[in-house]
């Protein structure tokens, strides 16, 4: 369920706010020297702060200042000396937050929040000669003073964490958000006037979220161009074929580099170039390869190069939500892409296909320590799926519990009593009344195949092997009930048993063939990452779309679009990040 705008604006950053406070204020604690003991700028700027007498929000020129009341503290630990201005002008690093201010846009901000026009407009006032009316000046750099601050403040925080709390979305992280002690990189980036470089510090390090931000400049400059043509309503389209609308086909994949340019064919001619051109739009696409613009192909072709650009822009925010560093070694499970990376070192060193929920009982998205794989387990059907899965099947046909391997469980004063599912009645059996619990024996027709590896969590998800094997072939392969089907399971335990001489593939073979479950710790644990990205780009410079399957980008789009902007606040998230 969305929540209420005014929700949505409670979030984001303590300790980053205490080293923008800090700015400054370190300086003071350590005897350093801030600026003259007194200026007019510094009383007015005293006298305007004062005046408020701190109220929620503030209003300058027009310009809410949302970060208020951190403001207040900010500059009374200064003791109310500038920071962007003094008393002939802007300072020159000022520029270089503007600039950056005003490149927001390229990572799916909102300059508009940061106060841009308005900074602009006050920036060129204060650089106009002649004479001016004194008292009317000191009061614009002081506007001038707020308003960048609250820029620094509501750019640093929703660079770091993002303009939305994932909680809010339902989407829950568990992950330790944050902490980032930005106090003594931003006093040296000040006294070495190396300021951009600090700014451009605070977005996200990842890979993924540079090779985004390259993307959006792509397909901006499409954008800028006019974007791609749509090619009309009509019969699927193949090699052999020609016509106006294979033209506009042609065109459209020229236009994003699928289709080299100076084909020498006739533009309306479906020749070989133009079906491998297809064939690579829709492996970027997650669609399957056939070369044959079909419904689905062409639905992916005929989406606009502005709804591209959000999807860009979308996946950028999530990139916010991450820990600074995911660690030298961890697992990776993109859900929107059916696909899992073991990344060592910033490189993938196993990739495979995966099974993920299906939109009635999505995976969630969070983080968490696979800390044991089980090898031979048994599975304990969870209640619900026991009762909406198993139950009508059992009713259907009673002997489906045996030719499965479970057994039946029900509570009785002493723990749980097996039952003989040949003595119950199976057809006075419902919802309302199902006081058993089923657990399939291992073997091969166990669920959760060989192997399953876990990492506790309260969603009660975890990755484990399947004897449905035939999903893996199809390309949209959402139908697990919430947990993550494997690809190759056995190589997933292999890699993660490496270090432990007991543990080599033969072994573990060997133990699954017994039949008998069994729990292996790791030597070391390992951190597990599932989440959900419907654009990226390869480290091959490819720029890949997946389908929205749970409606994820929509919510998010919506409460990006219609929540206010997220508000600093001390106290609501803790981050945590070293810098060099």
């Amino acid at each position: 369920m969305m929540r209420s705008p005014r929700v949505l604006r409670s979030h984001i950053l303590s300790l980053a706010v205490l080293a923008w406070l800090g700015i400054c204020g370190m300086a003071i604690s350590q005897g350093v020297a801030v600026g003259p003991a007194s200026s007019p700028v510094r009383e007015q700027l005293r006298a305007r702060i004062e005046a408020a007498k701190v109220p929620s929000t503030m209003s300058i020129h027009g310009e809410s200042l949302y970060a208020w009341e951190l403001l207040v503290r900010f500059y009374t630990q200064r003791a109310f000396q500038p920071v962007w201005i003094d008393e002939d002008g802007v300072l020159p690093h000022t520029e270089m937050l503007v600039q950056t201010i005003r490149q927001s846009g390229q990572e799916g901000l909102k300059p508009g929040v940061y106060h841009l026009p308005t900074i602009a407009t006050l920036i060129t006032e204060l650089g106009q000669p002649g004479d001016r009316e004194l008292s009317r000046t000191q009061r614009h750099r002081v506007a001038l003073e707020l308003l960048l601050t609250d820029a620094y403040l509501m750019y640093g925080a929703h660079a770091i964490a993002g303009q939305i709390d994932p909680k809010i979305l339902g989407e829950v992280w568990f992950g330790d958000r944050a902490a980032m002690d930005l106090t003594t990189p931003l006093q040296q980036a000040l006294e070495t006037d190396s300021v951009a470089a600090f700014l451009s510090q605070l977005r996200p390090r990842h890979r993924g979220y540079a090779g985004l931000q390259k993307a959006w400049v792509y397909y901006q400059a499409i954008a800028a161009r006019g974007g791609w043509p749509i090619i009309a309503d009509g019969p699927a389209l193949q090699k052999g074929d020609y016509g106006a609308r294979v033209a506009a086909l042609r065109s459209r994949l020229l236009s994003t580099g699928d289709l080299e340019q100076g084909s020498t064919q006739s533009d309306g001619v479906f020749d070989a170039a133009l079906e491998e051109a297809l064939q690579k739009f829709q492996q970027r696409h997650g669609l399957a390869a056939d070369g044959v613009a079909g419904t689905s192909t062409l639905a992916a072709l005929n989406v606009p190069v502005t709804t591209r650009l959000r999807q860009i822009e979308l996946n950028m925010e999530r990139w916010r939500w991450l820990p600074p560093d995911l660690g030298d070694r961890y697992i990776l499970v993109n859900i929107a892409n059916f696909a899992l990376d073991v990344v060592e070192n910033g490189q993938s060193v196993m990739t495979m296909r995966v099974v993920a929920g299906k939109p009635t009982r999505r995976t969630p998205f969070f983080n968490a320590q696979m800390t044991y794989v089980v090898l031979s387990p048994h599975w304990n059907v969870p209640p619900t799926i026991a009762i909406q899965d198993k139950l009508p099947l059992i009713r259907r046909d009673p002997g489906y519990v045996a030719r499965q391997n479970f057994k039946v469980f029900r509570d009785g004063p002493g723990g749980a009593i097996r039952v003989d599912p040949r003595a119950i009645d199976w057809s006075a059996v419902n919802a309302r009344n199902f006081p058993y619990r089923l657990r399939q024996d291992p073997g091969p027709r166990n669920a959760l195949g060989r192997v399953k590896f876990m990492f506790p969590n309260p969603y009660h998800v975890y990755l484990h092997d399947t004897p449905s094997r035939e999903l893996f072939g199809k390309v949209e392969r959402a139908f697990s009930s919430g947990c993550i089907r494997l690809e190759k399971p056995i190589e997933l335990a292999e890699y993660l048993l490496q270090d432990d001489p007991r543990w080599s593939r033969q072994s573990i073979l060997s133990s699954i063939e017994k039949g008998r479950e069994q729990v292996v710790h790791l030597p070391d644990p390992i951190p597990v990452y599932l989440f959900y990205w419907t654009a990226w780009m390869s480290d091959e410079g490819v720029v890949h779309f997946r389908q929205d399957i749970y409606e994820r980008d929509h919510v998010l789009d919506e409460a990006l679009q219609t929540a206010g902007p997220s508000v600093p606040r001390e106290g609501t998230v803790e981050m945590v990040m070293t810098h060099p």
